[in-house]
């Protein structure tokens, strides 16, 4: 895949075309597998001795990245971390508040918490409510020694006092735009996309 920008319009059912859209790709799917292959190494580093690390993805796409940077860290040390698949759903400070049911998935934390260092992974750091829901949900499975937290893309825009200890990419956004992390099991490429919905001018 090559870097590259496509337009097109979305129509509304009362008064079509209403919108353009417009998608930019940021990185390919050969950029974000060296983007795997740093992060795998960053993960290691800080640790002299890996049995206490462990990796938790955060539903849906940031289980999809850290499986990624779970099999590259594999390959270059010869060790299978502990991974675990964790859904913030009922966590978050919006749950009641939503017009529309969420759709809950699955949480699968098959190894006990207690003493291990973890890293929460997702695919975009935005306003930070999602990590502050994802910590929430960790504490009630255990008391890990420490939690690190690594995204894809931060896109800016914090409303909460959140950063990433481990970054993809870096990209300022504007708030009518959105930022796509495509995996292979959710779409079948990978590439990182910034998406731009504009109201179409009529005469």
């Amino acid at each position: 895949m090559k870097r590259g920008s496509c337009i097109f319009k979305a129509e509304s059912h009362q008064n079509p075309p209403c919108f353009v859209v417009k998608a930019q790709i940021l990185r390919t799917g050969e950029e974000l597998d060296r983007t795997y292959m740093r992060l795998a190494h960053q993960f290691v580093e800080p640790f002299e001795r890996l049995d206490t690390l462990a990796i938790i993805g955060m539903q849906t796409r940031g289980v999809d990245i850290a499986r990624r940077i779970h099999g590259y860290i594999r390959h270059f040390y010869s060790v299978d971390l502990p991974l675990g698949i964790l859904d913030t759903t009922f966590y978050r400070d919006d749950f009641r508040t939503r017009m529309k049911m969420p759709t809950v998935q699955i949480t699968d934390i098959p190894f006990d918490l207690f003493g291990k260092d973890l890293v929460l992974v997702d695919d975009v750091l935005y306003t930070g409510r999602t990590v502050r829901a994802a910590m929430d949900a960790l504490m009630s499975f255990g008391r890990p020694s420490s939690v690190r937290f690594c995204c894809m893309v931060d896109r800016g825009h914090r409303e909460l006092p959140v950063m990433a200890d481990y970054v993809g990419m870096h990209v300022p956004t504007h708030l009518n735009e959105e930022i796509r992390v495509e995996t292979m099991p959710q779409d079948g490429r990978e590439a990182v996309l910034v998406v731009t919905k504009a109201q179409e001018q009529t005469l």
